[in-house]
């Protein structure tokens, strides 16, 4: 077992023993009460008091002698005799210097020299002569690195000594001897020089032998003289007449600081006390003063009841210190008392003296209040300051009474001590305290960033507390002790407040920042503990328990107000607990106190937040139900809230005290109440509003208001409870109030998009005409409108926080539906305007308007004889390109907005909550048809000049319009390649009439034909194509596909996002359109035929009357002469292009002229190539110098549109990619056939149609069909019956934003690129007679293919649906 087991052990069981018995081995340290009367207690401090009067140092004063001293012979004692109470110890280290005195020394030197030093004695030219001949010896450096080194005083004083020796001596007789006199003063002078450094650098405390010797020595050398400072003669002229002489003792009160004390202390006036003085003034003596002091080293050494025994400390070793220190201590005492008072030693030998010398400077005022050995006797680190040359027997002394040895155990009692010295100290102790508390005048300690400003006790009254513990031997750890017992106890009766018990705790551990000498009073809490006696150490436990329990006691009630508006503070109370008795060693507490002490506290603090819920509900809520408000609720649920925010905040830091959360204990009962409250409240509200509401429904605001705060509470409520449900649905409950107000918004989104329209002009906005509008600047404010509302209310519903996340998919999905309702909206009016404004006629139509009849016919045959077409430019609105500018920015926006929405995640929330497959409901309601009107052939001619001006009308069997193309001018084969979508609920029969343009007069009607729409037919969802022949003369290509109209988020986007696409794309055809009769004017046959010919000249005509000579070689047509053909088309673009590029964006620019390159290879194809059918044509195959011509032309455009800038090599139109379209490629690479015979034609198109065959049979078990059976079917029987094409549809969910449109284009790219067909041969071979049956049979083989590649998707999407009905791959709701 270990020696400090083995003492803990002891110590507990002599503990034990000590509070079960009750027993010391001394009266004063039993810890039993003594009925103490204030008068008592009041002459025990009196009489100690006045003794620390009487022994206090002499006052000193110099006075005139009455006669002239005799001469003083110098004594025979030589420096060597003198220096052999420092040699005889040379290995001392207490008698050597410490380490850096040398260098203060030289210092203090140094002022002496220059005059600094405040002492008199050294002001005189003598005394700094002899200094300075020392100093010049004392700076050398080898006997400055010698002192440096060994530290040794004899070696500087001999050294002074020499020196002072040689200047003393200067002219001086030989027979004088006077010097040497005034060499032992100087040298005295120098040994008090270096006494000052060692106590002004406090090196004499740790030095204490040293200062003794050098006092010792500085006594001896003044042997003759009593203070050399008095006259100049002391100095080294003749003795003088003045002598110094001791002060007598006035008896005086007001010379006596301690009786003072004790005066204030227990309230009484000088005058009273002078009068005790009086009265006692013969008992209270030295001498009994020392009496008592032999009397207690009597029963000290006889090991006596009255004093401390072994039986009273924990182990033998302290008691043998603490006796060890007693002992040095009483002799201190008792030398102090003689030197007092010498003639309490004149039974005493001198022999036997101790050898105690006074310092012979002037006293400091402080330290003239106490000898210096009581005041060293109170720090036991000083024990040893004062020195003893000689053992010195106390019990030699005779002081005149009988001495106690012959009865140590009687009850004669002391003089100074009272009988119970630790009861009569704890009582004068308390008065001190209290007397200091109430004192206004002093001055509180300074405040700290740990501590307040707070007072425990004055100077004064820890210097009389000190000497009473000094007389009557009461230990510093029993003055600690009984000062804590003193300040609890007044703790306990609520006299002194929390602050100043953490401050007497902090006082104890020498925290605070007092004098020095204050740390003297008493022991400090950090000391070694086993040095403590029995009695102090169950004092110690016994005031930490009952300070425990009171502090728990304030703790609690405390805390019970920790719900109020302003609550007491728990720190000082947590602090003093946890730093100064939870912490201490000596503190046991037990476990199950401290959780039976957790527990009382939680259910308090549960029944507290009980009582102040209740009454919040009161003060919140009316007892009538018919007047409750969803306000009521709010305000209490903010009264709740508020109070959990500020109870967390208040306990941030420290979130359980004591093992309890407070805030737990609040939110575990109120938030449930709350919770509960509000749901019934809640419910009935609703209730009456159904019942008797009289069609008045709750405010949707109120609802959300309610909501928002319902779910901060239930935030708290999580953040406290984890784990544990929210009693009250909200979002079940309050779900109603947002689709009424997403109900209310549908209702009003139309008036929101015609508002904004209405109030819109159209224009760029700019703050001045002549501004150059930047990007933003070039659309209007309507869209910007309309998008806002967008925002807004989408908004809304974010900014509530729904925690549910289906509910909140479900919410996104009718707000997206509504987007996609008033961008439908936007693109109608929109367009319905700009169509007016680009259908507006020009000046020349106007005037052409108003001619008659006669002057039509006149004028049309003029233009036809003079071989002309006049085309004139199209003067564009800027509004109109504002408009467009609008889509576009709408466009960029709805993207936005489906990014910030979240579609995707929105729509992955509902599918993964949707129900099964099997259970889910068959029948969808709407379907969404779309028609794209591809193109019409032979189509009726209509005008004069044997063509048509040809656009489409769908309408449905009730006539109304179902949509309109735009005007293909001058075409019998137009293509218009636009898409409609119609939304249906069952089978539809559409009209398809295709009408000849006419700018004067009734628009003439080409043909119709009809097509039902039956949404049974389109169950594969898969797209077909239908020649329809019209009821007149040629006929009309119609793809359609069908989607069911889900209620789904990525539908309601996507559907948005095709109709502006659909809008922009058909606006900016209206715009290329009013270009492409000057493209086709440009790029036609007749325009070609006049750069081949060179035109019709009267050389040509006289050529033809002369046909019979030779004619001359035709020359082809040069570089200069194809690039001269093109330039009125460049210059048009241009003319065009800087009108748009005022107004248009860069994005809507660039759109612009990618559509007008597209017109453009459309119509370069049209002069290669028939359209694809399986009819020949009769358009004539051109020549191999018009081909050339014609692929010049075209590379030509294509840097004309691709606009690189010959400095900076930029591209300023349109991009590359664009420009190399699949229509582009499929045109650069007719130049390998279009001069093939007809047999390797047909036979490259035989071995193009087994490799696509080849490439269906792969793509067909991956469940795909090849692009290259997009293009478009030949009629014939799959015309009629509308066989399904294999292209992928271009579907509402392949168009929910501006990424997955992009996507698919750059497939569809991918595809056509990867997959070359032969559909350019086959419209090279309708030039050729000769491949007539080919055509046709090609014609089946591809309808035959398409047929089969459907019936198998049909089949396999069958299978996949569970193999039931074709039906069931309908989307499901």
């Amino acid at each position: 077992m270990s020696t400090s087991s083995t003492q803990s052990r002891g110590i507990d069981r002599r503990i034990n023993s000590l509070q079960s018995n009750g027993h010391t081995a001394r009266d004063g340290s039993r810890s039993r009460k003594r009925v103490i009367t204030h008068n008592d207690a009041y002459l025990y401090a009196l009489r100690v008091a006045y003794l620390t009067y009487l022994l206090q140092p002499r006052a000193r004063r110099i006075q005139q002698a009455l006669a002239p001293q005799p001469p003083v012979q110098r004594s025979s004692t030589s420096i060597n005799d003198l220096m052999k109470d420092f040699s005889l110890i040379r290995d001392n280290k207490s008698t050597r210097f410490p380490h850096g005195f040398m260098s203060e020394l030289e210092k203090r030197l140094t002022g002496v020299l220059m005059g600094r030093e405040r002492k008199p004695e050294y002001q005189d030219a003598a005394i700094k002569r002899t200094f300075a001949a020392f100093f010049n010896a004392f700076t050398e450096q080898s006997f400055k690195k010698r002192m440096e080194k060994d530290r040794r005083v004899e070696d500087l004083v001999l050294i002074f000594f020499s020196n002072a020796t040689k200047e003393l001596q200067k002219g001086k007789a030989p027979g004088d001897d006077s010097w040497k006199l005034m060499a032992d003063r100087h040298l005295a002078l120098f040994v008090r020089l270096i006494s000052f450094v060692l106590r002004d650098h406090d090196w004499a405390r740790d030095r204490p032998e040293l200062a003794g010797r050098l006092t010792t020595l500085e006594s001896k050398l003044l042997a003759h003289d009593q203070d050399l400072s008095s006259t100049p003669s002391r100095n080294g002229a003749l003795p003088g007449a003045q002598i110094e002489s001791i002060v007598p003792l006035s008896y005086e009160v007001k010379d006596m600081s301690l009786v003072q004390v004790v005066a204030r202390i227990f309230g009484l006036t000088n005058t009273q006390v002078h009068s005790d003085l009086n009265k006692y003034k013969p008992v209270w003596t030295e001498k009994a003063a020392l009496q008592d002091l032999k009397s207690y080293q009597t029963y000290l050494n006889l090991d006596s009841k009255k004093t401390l025994r072994s039986d009273d400390f924990h182990f033998d070793e302290a008691y043998d210190m603490w006796r060890k220190g007693e002992a040095h201590d009483l002799s201190q005492m008792i030398l102090a008392i003689i030197q007092s008072n010498p003639e309490l030693a004149k039974s005493t030998s001198g022999s036997n003296f101790p050898q105690l010398q006074r310092q012979m400077s002037s006293p400091d005022p402080v330290d003239m209040k106490y000898p210096d050995v009581l005041r060293r006797m109170s720090d036991h680190s000083e024990r040893s300051s004062y020195v003893i040359d000689q053992p010195f027997d106390m019990s030699t002394l005779s002081s005149g009474s009988q001495s106690p040895d012959t009865s140590v155990d009687d009850d004669t009692g002391f003089t100074f001590i009272p009988p119970d010295p630790r009861a009569y100290f704890r009582f004068i102790m308390g008065q001190a305290f209290m007397h200091d508390q109430n004192d206004q005048g002093l001055q509180p300690s300074e405040a700290t960033v740990d501590a307040p400003a707070v007072k425990v006790l004055s100077k004064q009254s820890m210097e009389f507390l000190n000497e009473l513990g000094l007389r009557w031997r009461i230990p510093p750890v029993s003055r600690m002790t009984l000062l804590l017992d003193v300040v609890a106890e007044k703790f306990f009766d609520q006299e002194i407040s929390l602050d100043t018990l953490d401050a007497v705790f902090n006082f104890l551990k020498g925290q605070p920042s007092e004098t020095k000498k204050n740390h003297n009073f008493a022991s400090s809490l950090l000391s070694d503990r086993t040095q403590w006696t029995l009695a102090d150490t169950a004092l110690y436990q016994n005031t930490l328990s009952s300070l425990h329990e009171a502090l728990m006691r304030d703790l609690y009630n405390a805390m019970q107000q920790c719900y109020e508006p302003k609550p007491p503070s728990i720190g000082p109370v947590m602090y003093v607990l946890e730093h100064h008795v939870c912490d201490d060693p000596s503190f046991s507490k037990s476990q199950e106190d401290m959780d039976a002490f957790s527990g009382a506290l939680h259910e308090g603090l549960q029944q507290k937040a009980h009582e102040i819920y209740r009454s919040y509900l009161e003060q919140h809520v009316p007892q009538d139900q018919h007047s409750w408000e969803f306000f009521h609720v709010i305000e209490l649920g903010k009264a709740v809230t508020a109070l959990a925010q500020k109870v967390q905040k208040r306990y941030k830091k420290s979130p359980e005290v004591m093992g309890v959360n407070p805030l737990t204990a609040l939110v575990e009962t109120i938030l449930p109440l709350y919770a509960e409250d509000a749901r019934d409240i809640v419910t009935r509200i609703l209730e009456i509003a159904q019942t008797e509401g009289e069609g008045e429904d709750v405010p949707i605001e109120d609802g959300f208001q309610l909501y928002r705060e319902l779910v901060d509470i239930r935030r708290v409520h999580g953040e406290a409870l984890p784990g544990v449900p929210f009693p009250f649905p909200v979002e079940a409950t309050l779900a109603d109030f947002v689709w009424r107000w997403i109900r209310l918004t549908e209702s009003a989104i139309n008036d929101w998009v015609d508002q904004a329209i209405k109030q819109d002009d159209f224009r760029v906005r700019t703050d001045s005409p002549q501004q150059i509008p930047t990007e933003e600047q070039r659309h209007s404010v309507s869209v910007m409108d309309i998008f806002s509302s967008f925002n807004q209310s989408i908004d809304r519903v974010v900014q509530l926080n729904w925690d549910d996340d289906l509910q909140y998919a479900k919410f996104m999905t009718a707000l997206a539906k509504i987007v996609g309702a008033g961008i439908a909206r936007y693109c109608d009016v929109v367009e319905q305007r700009f169509s007016k404004e680009m259908d507006r006629l020009s000046p020349e139509q106007e005037v052409a308007a108003s001619q008659t009849k006669q002057e039509k016919w006149l004028q049309k045959a003029k233009d036809t004889w003079n071989n002309r077409e006049k085309i004139e430019p199209f003067q564009f609105f800027p509004e109109s390109f504002v408009k467009l500018n609008n889509i576009d920015f709408a466009a960029q926006q709805l993207d936005k907005l489906e990014h910030e929405v979240n579609v995707d995640a929105c729509a992955a929330v509902i599918q993964k909550h949707a129900p099964p497959v099997t259970q889910r409901q068959k029948k969808i309601n709407n379907y969404v048809f779309t028609i794209k009107i591809v193109e019409a052939e032979d189509l009726k001619a209509c005008d004069m000049n044997g063509s048509s001006d040809p656009y489409v009308v769908l309408g449905d069997e009730y006539q109304k319009r179902l949509a309109k193309t735009r005007i293909i001018y001058r075409n019998l084969n137009p293509r218009w390649d636009e898409s409609v979508d119609i939304t249906t609920q069952g089978p539809l029969n559409v009209i398809a009439t295709v009408w000849d343009w006419d700018a004067m007069g009734d628009h003439d009607c080409v043909g119709r034909a009809s097509l039902k729409l039956d949404p049974s037919h389109f169950g594969d969802f898969m797209p077909r194509e239908y020649w329809l022949d019209l009821d007149s003369q040629g006929r009309i290509l119609l793809r359609v596909s069908m989607e069911g109209e889900r209620d789904d988020i990525q539908f309601y986007f996507g559907k948005a996002f095709r109709t502006l696409k659909r809008t922009e794309r058909d606006m900016t055809r209206t715009i290329t359109d009013k270009l492409s009769a000057y493209i086709h004017h440009c790029l036609s046959r007749r325009a070609l035929r006049n750069l081949t010919s060179k035109g019709i000249t009267m050389s040509t005509v006289s050529n033809y009357f002369n046909r019979n000579r030779p004619q001359p070689t035709t020359q082809a047509p040069t570089e200069p002469d194809i690039a001269r053909a093109l330039e009125p088309l460049f210059a048009y673009f241009n003319d065009n292009f800087a009108i748009m590029n005022q107004t248009l964006t860069s994005t809507a620019m660039i759109m612009v002229m990618t559509r007008l390159w597209k017109e453009v290879l459309v119509t370069i194809e049209a002069l290669l190539v028939p359209p694809l059918s399986d009819k020949t044509s009769h358009q004539r195959q051109l020549n191999q110098q018009e081909l050339d011509i014609v692929f010049k032309w075209l590379q030509r455009l294509f840097d004309f549109f691709h606009a690189v800038d010959e400095e900076t090599g930029e591209a300023n139109g349109v991009p590359l990619d664009v420009l190399r379209s699949p229509k582009y490629f499929d045109i650069t690479t007719l130049n390998f056939f279009y001069f093939e015979p007809t047999d390797a034609l047909i036979r490259t198109s035989e071995r193009m149609a087994s490799a696509t065959a080849a490439r269906q049979q792969q793509q067909r078990n991956r469940l795909s069909a090849p692009a290259s059976l997009a293009s478009p079917a030949f009629g014939g029987a799959a015309g009629l019956v509308g066989l399904p094409s294999t292209r992928r549809s271009k579907s509402i969910m392949l168009s929910r934003n501006l990424g997955t449109m992009r996507k698919a284009k750059e497939e569809k790219w991918k595809e056509a690129q990867a997959d070359p067909n032969d559909d350019m041969i086959l419209r090279i071979l309708r030039m050729r007679p000769e491949a007539e049956r080919y055509l046709k049979d090609r014609s089946r083989q591809k309808e035959r293919l398409a047929a089969a590649a459907a019936a198998e998707m049909i089949v396999r999407q069958s299978l996949m649906a569970g193999g039931g009905r074709m039906m069931g791959n309908l989307p499901r709701r």
